[in-house]
């Protein structure tokens, strides 16, 4: 137990926005509680990264890796605590690429499939081994989204309620049109509640709207994520976890699922860029705005403009100034935005169409203190 226990703080202690190999980034900085790099090199373009804090730990996590495979994007965005989304951000790529060797490299969506699911069973067994120490650790949970580009194939695998929407040139228009490629697992979307009762036809209480918002058993917005575990095996709701998350009523199936909708998307030199963010980007800008940002501005600070636009955005609803925002700190800062990750992906055909291979291997995380 006390190895389980220092390898949870190795996790949470672990520096972040360090990349591997000498690959030139391009600038990085901090303005206050946000984070960004505004222009890097990866093995299909070019990508601009930032996040943003807004609760007292920093819950969000992300990660470029490029190489040999390809390349790999991935957004957690946690609940509960940062656990899980360190967790996932230390670990799930790592299964990925373990995964994919034992098929000579070759991705598809099994190859992601199963790397979602052990690294959830990963999570599972150190939940298990902290549970008397640690309950309430069977409470966090972190919604994954992911993008690999394989060869010329974009896959898109997701939990929850994080989103990717693809930038296309719409003929020579000069106009990009917006298109959403990931699907959502959150309870206000009237599919995912008609999902929740028709495999669990005989609880009434499956969902239910509080404060005008549908929650899975009153408690969480996501069906789907990695952690969650009081969601999903009967031994980790009960005491000690705290009553708040146990439920009335024995668990007879799991609740929640690590199961992630996944698509494939062949690449098309009219698809330009790819926007990868965490649901607080998407609460204050829609698909067509977040695309429109993007394309009518210099790649360079794509990313941190996009936060900078829903921090504006968020300040307005409140009826206050961008800049009386900027001045408020992190945990009161909660109560007018989440917390904010934004990846953007610019796609270089070129490099696609000829298998570039990343030399030497592009490894970056967000790099915000926590």
């Amino acid at each position: 137990m006390l190895g389980a226990l220092m390898n949870l703080l190795s996790l949470c202690l672990k520096p972040f926005g360090r990349d591997s190999g000498n690959v030139e980034l391009g600038s990085e900085g901090r303005e206050g509680l946000l984070w960004f790099r505004d222009i890097g090199h990866y093995a299909s373009g070019d990508f601009s990264m930032a996040v943003v804090q807004a609760n007292q730990v920093l819950e969000d996590q992300s990660q470029i890796e490029s190489g040999p495979f390809g390349t790999f994007v991935g957004v957690y965005d946690g609940h509960g605590g940062p656990e899980a989304a360190r967790y996932v951000c230390d670990h799930l790529f790592r299964n990925f690429q373990a995964i994919s060797a034992e098929s000579e490299g070759v991705v598809t969506t099994e190859t992601i499939r199963r790397a979602f699911l052990q690294t959830e069973e990963g999570f599972t067994a150190l939940v298990s081994q902290l549970w008397i120490s640690q309950p309430n650790l069977a409470s966090v949970g972190s919604c994954c989204l992911v993008g690999v580009i394989y060869e010329q194939t974009l896959f898109i695998a997701n939990l929850g309620d994080s989103r990717v929407v693809l930038g296309k040139k719409v003929g020579n228009t000069g106009v990009v049109a917006a298109i959403q490629l990931s699907t959502e697992h959150n309870a206000n979307v009237e599919a995912v509640r008609q999902e929740l009762k028709d495999l669990h036809p005989n609880d009434p209480q499956i969902v239910v709207l509080k404060h005008g918002v549908w929650r899975v058993k009153g408690i969480i917005q996501v069906s789907r994520s990695i952690g969650d575990v009081y969601m999903k095996h009967a031994q980790f709701n009960r005491e000690p976890l705290n009553a708040k998350f146990r439920l009335p009523e024995p668990m007879n199936m799991p609740i929640l699922t690590a199961n992630p909708s996944i698509i494939s998307h062949t690449l098309h030199p009219n698809d330009s860029f790819l926007i990868f963010a965490s649901d607080g980007l998407w609460e204050h800008l829609s698909n067509e705005k977040a695309v429109d940002i993007v394309h009518s501005h210099p790649r360079a600070g794509s990313a941190k403009r996009l936060v900078k636009a829903a921090l504006q955005e968020a300040a307005r609803k409140r009826e206050m100034r961008y800049s009386d925002l900027r001045r408020i700190d992190k945990k009161v800062r909660r109560h007018f935005h989440d917390d904010i990750t934004v990846i953007v992906l610019f796609l270089n055909h070129d490099l696609i169409s000829r298998g570039m291979v990343q030399d030497p291997p592009l490894s970056v995380r967000s790099a915000l203190e926590h």
